[in-house]
């Protein structure tokens, strides 16, 4: 299709732009090739992260759209890449689309491209997969992406990385993925492909110094390119239109229909009353019914068998290689036969319609029909989505009506609305749902599920399931070689100034061993990506008389507080993890409070409570040797996890993501990935004592207030496989330390709180603790705010902006208005450090740190103090 009629297509037959809508109410401006507004439209996002939405006219997401055109798009910038990297690389290369929106198009790119093997990234966390990577997509409505490749290999090879996405706005999605897989294996060459590249003149060279600093080549290919031009307060005017025009909710009460409804609102219709198109009444496709073609009656819900072959792989979930598109290719057109076979027979217009990440298998079987049934059957290809769309019924709007439906996959992120978008009332005579099996449910078949709403509004509904693909089972890994015995734990005081019944150390002693560099040499081998942050430490910040005396008086101010926290989670834990839980704090800033947990116990319960402290990385993972001794000395079912505060929640994924790994590689069942807090101000977690964000006075120091022990060390040359992560003890530092003095303060209280924390502690229990992640949306909202681009150096609450300001270059300090004595300290070490403390109104948090963007030495001043960019 020629770009003429892809520009006919998104006008419609009143020939009005299917962005015009948007554009005048917003102000919103396409810029740049005169191809932008034929291949995209513009709606409304119920997102508060980003107004609009460029709705694509051919990717088959959102807009029913010829499956040829959707797949020669995909094809065609295949070859183009194939073209740039000549043919001896491009048959070297890998090609990685994007969940959920890309993972089609990535695929077509991918058969474009020649014989490259296909992975696309999934949202759908699968059971006995190890995770071979991950990253965030900071703008999304669901941010995580995990990789889940059959053969880890496939993203080991030297060849060139091919990055699909839809679309290529600011370029963060793209440098995050590259950033994460870069420090696993990195490569060379790098090539980014989307249909269109709308990156603002600010991010346009971002690519280009990030490939300097990694030292790759990273070429980018589009169909088109421009930029949107946003006017001031757009996500606010969104957000006020979103409201006006979002339909009401049906009251069953007073709505006769079975809920299988169309959403659409109209600008005249100033009730915003929903319009309802009932449809006949649906029958629930319970099982395989048969029938012969055109047998379907108006409203019904049929099976057809696919025989979809058994050694093909749905998708590229898992991995698709080029025998797997052999494969497809054959059984392609049998399988489209037996689908226009099922049609009835007065079928003029079908739509086939995809499930979220099974994208490339239902345009394959469109196109196939498409071919099988020539120019007798309009046939066009979407899928359904997660993204939540404002509908509006107006030919200037590109999402003119909306289903929605309950998931149907058991989804990992837990139970939410769907949407199939332009489907109703678009005049399909007949709908072909492809799903995958493990979304063949009941919850697809219910009353309000999928089927019952396609059918309200088509008279012939088709279900075409395509067997969900389990990796072929491989032998049991074996246990990795490693000495019979693990050591025991380090306890001091040979290790640490607690007490050796306090904490035992599940790490090993690298006190002897040189690991301290400066701040800022640190933070730019860190950023740069030359270095972890867990190979090497920051040198110890010696606090000043000044500061000591804050400390002293912040412990004073807050010891009943923290009491109180510490009896409330350690009361959760014990009343909903386990009567006798085995404490394991993640160290350092966990191990206070495991300490003071234990010691609650014993004094309310008379309980001994075990507690070991282990090592965890962002982007390492947790001491799988750590988890080993826990495994042969404990049951792991009673291991609690325990940290001091969460911030954007980055290490509680860190945890899940790490103990799902362990699962796969040692067979070792039970672990609770849970992790207890004393605060969670990030909501990022149900058991905590308070989520209020408040100065817990051991975030003020270093080693000093944590048994004189460092940070932990995770470095090739010294951590081996068989040896736990090393730390090291500050003996020299005895005569500064201030931990008894922290735990014997805080446990003096105990007495003093118990009654509130039995009354705090019933109110926890009755409450709905359901994380609600606000912290990361926080987060991720301020990162593009101050242009910072990466969630990473944006380190919320009290306690990491402490840490920021003793062990990182800081950049800035953002304060909520009016916050009081829990900021002295923070106020004096921006003083100190001549970091520049702005005070924000409605920020979530006491406080937020922000990391040195893109830092180098050259970043600071003459006297090593931090300067605005």
């Amino acid at each position: 299709m020629t770009e003429r009629a892809h520009a006919a297509h998104a006008e419609g037959e009143t020939g009005v732009w299917s962005g015009s809508w948007v554009a005048e109410r917003l102000g919103v401006e396409l810029a740049g090739d005169e191809a932008l507004t034929g291949l995209l439209g513009l709606a409304l996002r119920r997102n508060p992260k980003r107004a609009h939405l460029l709705v694509s006219n051919v990717l088959g997401k959102h807009v029913p759209q010829s499956p040829s055109v959707v797949y020669g798009h995909g094809v065609a910038l295949g070859r183009r890449v194939r073209e740039l990297l000549g043919a001896e690389a491009a048959e070297g290369a890998v090609v990685l689309g994007y969940a959920e929106t890309a993972t089609g198009l990535g695929h077509s790119v991918a058969d474009g491209l020649g014989s490259a093997p296909y992975l696309h990234s999934t949202r759908r966390a699968v059971a006995g997969v190890a995770r071979a990577g991950g990253f965030e997509e900071s703008h999304s409505h669901a941010t995580s992406h995990l990789l889940l490749p059959q053969d880890p290999a496939l993203l080991a090879g030297d060849g060139p990385l091919v990055l699909v996405d839809d679309e290529f706005s600011t370029g963060n999605t793209v440098l995050n993925t590259i950033r994460a897989l870069h420090e696993r294996y990195p490569r060379k060459r790098y090539v980014v492909v989307a249909l269109v590249d709308m990156r603002s003149p600010a991010d346009a060279g971002r690519l280009d110094a990030f490939a300097g600093e990694i030292g790759a080549r990273v070429d980018l290919v589009t169909t088109a390119s421009g930029t949107v031009r946003l006017p001031p307060g757009v996500l606010e005017k969104g957000q006020e239109l979103v409201a006006r025009y979002e339909t009401p909710p049906v009251d069953p009460a007073t709505e006769p229909t079975t809920g299988a409804t169309t959403e659409r609102t109209t600008e005249a219709r100033t009730e915003r009353t929903p319009e309802h198109t009932t449809g006949a009444t649906s029958e629930p496709a319970s099982g395989p019914t048969g029938g012969s073609p055109g047998a379907a009656s108006p409203g019904s819900v049929e099976r057809v068998e696919l025989r979809w072959p058994h050694d093909v792989p749905d998708g590229g979930r898992h991995g698709f290689t080029a025998a797997d598109r052999d494969r497809l290719e054959r059984a392609l057109p049998g399988m489209a036969a037996r689908i226009a076979d099922a049609l009835p027979a007065r079928a003029r217009r079908v739509l086939v319609l995809g499930f979220e990440e099974l994208m490339y298998a239902p345009l394959r079987l469109a196109q196939a029909l498409e071919q099988a049934v020539g120019g007798d059957v309009d046939v066009r290809y979407s899928t359904t989505t997660r993204s939540p769309v404002l509908a509006v019924d107006d030919p200037g709007y590109a999402i003119r009506t909306r289903l929605v439906f309950p998931a149907h996959d058991d989804p990992a992120d837990g139970p939410g609305e769907r949407y199939a978008y332009n489907v109703a009332g678009a005049g399909f005579d007949a709908v072909i749902a492809v799903v995958d099996s493990a979304a063949d449910t009941p919850a697809l078949h219910a009353p309000d599920g999928l089927a019952a709403r396609l059918a309200a509004h088509v008279p012939h509904v088709l279900l075409a399931v395509v067997p969900s693909y389990v990796p072929h089972a491989s032998p049991a890994p074996q246990a990795p070689e490693r000495p019979p015995m693990l050591p025991e734990p380090l306890r001091g005081p040979a290790f640490s100034s607690y007490a050796p019944d306090e904490v035992g150390w599940l790490l090993q002693d690298l006190s002897d061993v040189t690991l301290e560099a400066p701040t800022e040499e640190r933070e730019e081998a860190i950023q740069s990506g030359g270095a972890h942050y867990a190979e090497s430490l920051p040198v110890e910040y010696q606090p000043s008389e000044q500061y000591q005396e804050l400390f002293h008086a912040a412990l004073e101010s807050s010891a009943a507080r923290l009491a109180r926290a510490v009896g409330a989670v350690t009361e959760v834990v014990l009343t909903e993890r386990s009567p006798r839980p085995v404490l394991v704090s993640l160290a350092r800033a966990g191990t206070p409070v495991g300490v003071l947990m234990r010691r609650w116990a014993r004094f309310r319960h008379g309980l001994d409570l075990p507690h070991y402290a282990v090592s965890i990385v962002r982007g390492r993972g947790i001491d799988a040797n750590a988890l080993r001794w826990l495994a042969d000395h404990h049951d792991p079912a009673d291991v609690v996890f325990v940290d001091g505060w969460t911030g954007k929640g980055a290490i509680t994924r860190e945890l899940a993501a790490a103990l799902r790994d362990f699962e796969v590689s040692d067979g070792v069942t039970g672990f609770d990935p849970e992790i207890a807090v004393l605060a969670d101000p990030g909501s990022c977690v149900r058991t905590y004592g308070t989520r209020d964000d408040f100065l817990i006075p051991s975030a003020c120091l270093n080693s000093t207030v944590s048994g004189l022990i460092s940070r932990t060390v995770l470095r090739a040359d010294l951590v081996g496989p068989h040896d736990f992560h090393g730390a090291k003890f500050y003996r020299e530092l005895a005569g500064a330390d201030l931990s008894p003095a922290f735990l014997d303060a805080v446990s003096a209280r105990f007495p003093d709180v118990t009654e509130s924390v039995d009354a705090h502690v019933k109110e926890l229990l009755s409450a709905d603790r359901t994380p609600t992640w606000e912290g990361w949306a926080a987060v991720e909202r301020i990162s593009e705010e101050y242009g910072i681009h990466d969630v990473n150096l944006v380190k919320p609450g009290v306690g990491e902006t402490t840490r920021v300001m003793l062990r990182r270059v800081p950049w800035k300090v953002l304060a909520r208005a009016g916050a009081g004595a829990d900021l002295d300290h923070v106020r004096l070490l921006a003083e100190q450090r001549g970091v520049p403390l702005e005070e924000v109104a409605d920020l979530p948090y006491t406080c937020v740190g922000l990391i040195h963007p893109q830092y180098t030495r050259g970043a600071t001043g003459a006297d090593g103090k931090a300067v605005t960019l």
